[in-house]
């Protein structure tokens, strides 16, 4: 069963802004703490990349409604390039006391980018086949998860050979390459039959997922579960290595490395086992979650460092055994129609939510302990799990042209 060149394209094109946004994350927090010495300014990137995206993914509606789903895509990572273009001329007279223009300009891409990722999730069931979805979610899933897991390392190294500021300009190479992939996709129009007010176009996402139980259910699940994943920010798990498993800091690497090979794992058997897991959507996703929490927990109690590594790789696996049925289900509980706005208010939850619980999940390690949080993880996503078998029954696909 062949994927057609339209996904091709899609899967090539956002895997290669996907290396970029990976190498120029890299650079910007290698050129501050170079710059500042400071942990805490470094980490300030994610913080205003995750701010900047929420906001985008709230507004990106009216956007979809205007433009052609394809041109916006194509046009974003574009835009990007030119932000790339900026932020290294910018970034040679950089000093702390111009920081303002360099986290205005890394906001401005992260905007872009808010609107990339929903897009990517909608048009996918415009360019394959309804019982292709499963197969495409798994592919864009494991390629996805590469690119996170190998180009933090490829970045790194990189640095060795190339400045800072020249890994930026490949980046921006990078992105352009993506738009010229991108403006070859086949156009999918996604405009409403009558013009819509601004703000009933913000707001429509929100109010299919209030009415639709598959995605009230999933909104949930996603909110509860983006608050437990918190507990992986690199912040964290640097604490959980130094404090609970009393190891130097190569574990953090190999924890943080086994978790994204877990989640490897969990998409490459989705993708061998396609028609199996095509006929148990449900039990994938309640089985997926009731796992995850109770190895998050298990992890959260563990002091032994190689029995980490593992409940780590299976905290991955499960994951993914859940979330790539999941998105499945997402994508045909609607009309084609209606998943760039029900995609832009899921990952407008899912920003939101990160943001706040990072900082949460951090006050919380410190007054109750590094383990605390991990146990709290667990019990988060046991009420996600307890939720997907409440909404066992509706978690079916069900496509709706």
């Amino acid at each position: 069963m062949k994927l057609n060149r339209n996904f091709h394209l899609l899967l090539t094109g956002q895997s290669l802004a996907n290396i970029g946004d990976v190498l120029y994350i890299v650079s910007i927090i290698y050129l501050i703490f170079e710059l500042t010495g400071s942990a805490t300014a470094a980490a300030m990137v994610p913080f205003v990349i995750t701010s900047s995206m929420f906001v985008s993914n709230t507004l990106t509606p009216p956007l979809m409604q205007r433009f052609d789903l394809k041109w916006l895509l194509a046009g974003s990572q574009l835009g990007k390039t030119g932000l790339l273009i900026a932020l290294a001329l910018f970034l040679p007279q950089l000093t702390t006391a111009n920081f303002i223009v360099l986290f205005l300009l890394i906001s401005m891409v992260a905007l872009l980018d808010g609107c990339a990722n929903p897009v990517t999730q909608a048009l996918i069931p415009h360019y394959v086949k309804s019982e292709q979805l499963l197969k495409a979610n798994g592919i864009t899933e494991t390629v996805t998860q590469l690119i996170q897991t190998a180009m933090w390392f490829v970045g790194s190294s990189l640095l060795i050979w190339l400045s800072a500021i020249e890994l930026v300009w490949l980046t921006a190479g990078l992105f352009l390459l993506s738009s010229l992939l991108l403006s070859g996709l086949d156009r999918v129009d996604s405009a409403p039959p009558e013009p819509q007010n601004k703000w009933r176009q913000i707001t429509k996402g929100w109010q299919t997922v209030s009415k639709t139980p598959v995605l009230k259910h999933i909104a949930w699940m996603e909110m509860l579960e983006t608050i437990a994943g918190a507990v992986w920010i690199a912040a964290i798990l640097y604490a959980f290595v130094s404090e609970a498993l009393a190891v130097d800091e190569k574990w953090w690497g190999f924890i943080n490395g086994s978790f994204f090979i877990g989640l490897i794992a969990g998409s490459l058997i989705c993708l061998r086992f396609t028609e199996w897991v095509e006929r148990n959507l449900s039990r994938f996703i309640l089985t997926g979650a009731i796992f995850s929490s109770a190895t998050t927990m298990l992890f959260g109690l563990n002091s032994v460092p190689l029995v980490a590594l593992l409940l780590s790789v299976l905290v991955g696996v499960f994951s993914q055994l859940k979330n790539i049925p999941q998105q499945t289900v997402v994508q045909t509980s609607v009309p084609k129609a209606q998943l760039p706005t029900v995609f832009t208010t899921l990952g407008a939850i899912g920003m939101g939510t990160f943001g706040i619980s990072s900082l949460l999940m951090g006050i919380l390690a410190d007054l109750f302990g590094i383990r605390s949080v991990f146990v709290l993880s667990g019990v988060l996503l046991a009420i996600a799990s307890w939720i997907a078998y409440r909404g066992r029954s509706s978690f079916q696909r069900t496509v709706q042209e």
